[in-house]
C-alpha cells in the first residue's frame, strides 16, 4: 500500500478514534443526568406520597378549611413538581439513548475503518511477496542461464 493512502487512513482512523471516544463521554454525561433525574423523580414522588399520607392523617383528626386550602394548593404545585421532574427524567432518558447510538455509530465507523486499513495492509504484502517471488525467480532464471551458458 502507498504511503500516502496508508497516512490518510491512519489520520481518518485517528479521528474516527477520537470521536467516538468524545461519544463515549457525552454518553457518559448522559446517563450521569439521566440517573440523576430519576433518582429526583423518585425522591418527589415519595414524598408527595409521604405529605398525601400525613395530611389524610390529619384530616382524620378533623381540620379549618384554610389548611385544607393550604394542603390542596401545595399538593398541586408539588404534583405539577413531580410531574415536570418525571418530563425532565423522560428528556434525560431520551438524550442517553441517544449518545448510545451515537457512540454505536462511531464505533461502527472505527471498526469499518481499521478493517479497511487491515484489508488494505494484506494486499500490500500480497503485493509485496509477489514482487519477491519474481525477484527470486528472475534471480534463479538468470543464474540458470549463466550456469549453462558457461557450461
Amino acid at each position: 500500500m502507498s504511503a500516502p493512502v496508508n497516512d490518510t487512513l491512519g489520520l481518518l482512523l485517528e479521528r474516527a478514534e477520537g470521536e467516538r471516544d468524545a461519544a463515549a463521554q457525552a454518553l457518559h454525561a448522559a446517563s450521569a443526568q439521566a440517573q440523576a433525574a430519576r433518582a429526583q423523580h423518585g425522591e418527589l414522588a415519595g414524598y408527595r406520597q409521604d405529605y398525601q399520607q400525613r395530611w389524610t392523617q390529619s384530616f382524620a383528626q378533623g381540620t379549618t378549611m384554610s389548611i385544607v386550602g393550604c394542603y390542596r394548593s401545595f399538593g398541586q404545585r408539588l404534583d405539577q413538581a413531580v410531574d415536570s421532574q418525571g418530563h425532565v427524567a423522560q428528556h434525560a432518558d431520551q438524550r442517553q439513548q441517544r449518545a448510545r447510538e451515537t457512540l454505536r455509530q462511531a464505533e461502527l465507523r472505527v471498526s469499518a475503518l481499521r478493517q479497511l486499513i487491515a484489508r488494505r495492509q494484506a494486499e500490500a504484502d500480497k503485493a509485496a511477496q509477489r514482487r519477491e517471488q519474481r525477484a527470486s525467480d528472475e534471480f534463479a532464471a538468470r543464474a540458470h542461464l549463466r550456469r549453462t551458458a558457461h557450461a
